[in-house]
């Protein structure tokens, strides 16, 4: 495997060499890639998500190129090299791992979640003092650019675990129904598109809290609800052209005919959804 990694490391260097290298790579730097690194994480989880495991080797391996094309980049400016990287995560999983290279005992992994987000927490606030920053907030690393519904996800966890969150989702499902009650307000008021957009975003913002109470990870939620969407819009397109029709110029009533038949064809779940 290292011998994998050597090569790795090598193919790299070669591309950005400005002589013989590749010009596209040579020209790029961290923040022209980074925009490349997000699409190949996210081509990861849809691989996971399709349980295709000969994608996910594939796209395992285009992720790690990311990972060395960033550090081939910070190695030219002498900032630090790929061995460094590998030096930073491999401290960092036996710091946080006490109960497995020292002596600490866990007793399950809902304590072991804890224990590492108290770590991390000691963490951040060591960094601050070291910095000079003011009094580290619980909220402090959850990152501006991870996609909407994940941040306030994460967002909304942090806050729970300093006691600001409902005991149960009965409190959240409220909130959703405030919001949404909002939003029809702000509708019928015929308001500003700015305050509208406020309205929608503190629904979103409830519904995930919702999601986040009864235990489901909103992004894969939207995921699976977008493939549901995709499948059955793709069979109601079908059923149109069996019947010599264009999605383009059927009607609305048409097409919703059509989409009750894809829906009627799929598997019973246990609720209804449109």
């Amino acid at each position: 495997m290292s011998r994998n990694i050597d090569r790795l490391l090598e193919i790299m260097a070669l591309l950005r060499d400005p002589e013989k290298g590749c010009p596209w790579d040579v020209e790029q730097d961290f923040a022209s890639i980074a925009p490349h690194t997000i699409e190949e994480a996210f081509e990861v989880a849809d691989a996971i998500e399709r349980m295709d495991m000969e994608a996910l080797e594939d796209e395992l391996g285009d992720l790690l190129l990311q990972v060395v094309f960033h550090a081939r980049m910070a190695e030219e400016d002498g900032l630090f090299a790929f061995d460094d990287v590998v030096g930073r995560i491999v401290d960092k999983l036996v710091r946080r791992h006490p109960h497995v290279f020292g002596n600490v005992e866990i007793k399950d992994a809902e304590t072991q979640t804890k224990a590492w987000e108290e770590h991390k927490a000691r963490e951040r606030a060591a960094k601050a003092a070291e910095g000079g920053e003011n009094v580290p907030s619980a909220l402090d690393g959850v990152i501006v650019a991870l996609p909407a519904l994940t941040r306030a996800y994460k967002l909304q966890n942090r806050a729970a675990r300093v006691g600001f969150d409902w005991d149960g989702p009965e409190g959240a499902l409220a909130k959703v129904r405030e919001e949404l009650d909002e939003v029809a307000r702000e509708i019928e008021v015929d308001a500003e598109t700015f305050q509208l957009e406020a309205e929608v975003g503190d629904l979103l913002f409830s519904c995930v809290n919702l999601a986040r109470k009864l235990g489901i990870e909103p992004e894969r939620a939207l995921r699976h609800g977008n493939g549901k969407f995709e499948r059955r819009f793709h069979r109601m397109e079908a059923l149109l052209a069996g019947d010599g029709l264009d999605v383009g110029e059927a009607s609305l009533e048409e097409m919703d005919r059509r989409w009750e038949r894809a829906k009627e064809e799929e598997a019973p779940s246990p609720s209804s959804d449109r």
